[in-house]
This record gives C-alpha cells, structure tokens and sequence, in this order.
C-alpha cells in the first residue's frame, strides 16, 4: 500500500515538473501597442528586439528614465536610433581599454 502511494507521489511530482518546463518556451515581452512617435536618441540607453516567436515583430527601447516602449523596426526613425546606438555602443567600448 505504501509503494502505491509513493509510486503516486513520485508521478504527480514528474508531472507538474513536466508542465511548470513548458510554460518557460514562450517569449518573454510581446508587443501589440506601438509608439509611433520619434523618440529623442538622447532619452534612450539601450533596445532588444523581440522574440520571433511574438506575432509583431518589435523593437523594445529602454529609456533613461527605466521604461520600455514598443516600437514599430520598420520605421526610418526606428532604424536611425539603432544605429546610433549601436555606432554608441562600438565607440564606448573602445574607450574603455
């Protein structure tokens, strides 16, 4: 009776270890609200772009002040920024040698 119990045990517990694993496949942050505003380059510090697995492609800006906003990696401003940022990113690495 004991090993049935345990035997029990042991496979609800592989089980919910089983689910909890998959519920960390998805993308993290998706966007489905946009700013299509320009931002100024100098309120942004950083952006990541989101997973391909979102159904918007999106580019995710960090701002000097801690937020994110949802940009659409299509607009012309969009793709300036990440240029600037990225020729920002390459200067200031080599400053630090």
């Amino acid at each position: 009776m004991a090993r049935l119990v345990l035997s029990a045990i042991v496979m609800m517990m592989a089980f919910i270890a089983l689910t909890e694993g998959l519920r960390g496949v998805g993308p993290k942050k998706c966007c489905f609200k946009f700013n299509d505003k320009p931002v100024s380059k100098d309120k942004v510090v950083s952006y990541n772009r989101t997973s391909q697995r979102c159904s918007n492609p999106a580019i995710l800006l960090n701002t000097v002040a801690g937020r994110q906003m949802c940009v659409r990696p299509s607009a012309s401003w969009v793709k300036d920024l990440i240029s600037y940022l990225e020729t920002k990113d390459v200067s200031g690495a080599n400053t630090n040698l």
